[in-house]
């Protein structure tokens, strides 16, 4: 019998698939794409950037609770019972998002089986990616998990690249992502500067012997 193929999501058959049913818009840096308590009417395409997605306690505390790069898409939770966002999505500098309507992206599901594979595919990675951060929070270092997330924004998990990444973010952001202050963010970032894992001065820039850091340490 023939292997039956896993489910992977694919950004460019997803964006295929909704075609010119979609509108794009860039967004500033800190410019709101939605707030927690706005409607929940659509989904949401990162095409280029990033975006943070943040919630905020009763008690007036936030927190950074995921981080989407290029390829990514956020905002499914409109497809559930919640008429309300659950989060506020910022962009994180220039981002450039497609936003898909809820009824579209309903339709579609429902009338295209292979797009109904590649969504069930997103909302799976989804969930992997939520138990890894669950389990780094746990278990690692602030100085790991800080690594780990700059891996991830220089986007070296997910293809092979040996030239340096420019990644965008400031150490505020990376210390609401990691759960630690801003100081130790900054103690962090100079250690590894001096350890030629990144290049930090005036831009950003993640080496891959950053990932041979990780692993090793």
């Amino acid at each position: 019998m023939p292997r039956k193929r896993a489910l992977t999501f694919n950004p460019g058959t997803f964006l295929k698939r909704i075609g010119r049913r979609r509108t794009s818009r860039e967004y500033l840096n800190k410019q709101l794409i939605f707030s927690q308590g706005d409607a929940a009417d659509a989904m949401f395409y990162v095409e280029a950037g990033n975006v943070k997605l943040t919630v905020l306690s009763k008690g007036g505390k936030k927190a950074v609770i995921a981080i989407f790069r290029q390829g990514d898409c956020f905002g499914e939770g409109c497809l559930g019972g919640s008429p309300h966002r659950m989060s506020t999505a910022t962009a994180v500098h220039s981002t450039t998002i497609a936003r898909v309507e809820k009824a579209i992206i309903v339709r579609i599901i429902h009338d295209d089986p292979i797009f109904a594979r590649l969504f069930i595919a997103h909302l799976l990675s989804r969930v992997a990616r939520v138990e890894e951060d669950f389990l780094d929070q746990i278990f690692n270092s602030s100085e790991k998990r800080l690594a780990r997330t700059l891996l991830a924004l220089a986007n070296f998990g997910t293809r092979s690249r040996l030239d340096p990444a420019i990644v965008k973010v400031s150490q505020g952001t990376l210390a609401e992502m990691i759960g630690t202050t801003r100081s130790r963010v900054s103690f962090f970032m100079n250690r590894f500067r001096k350890m030629g894992l990144i290049d930090y001065n005036g831009s950003l820039r993640v080496h891959r012997t950053l990932l041979t850091f990780l692993l090793h340490e």
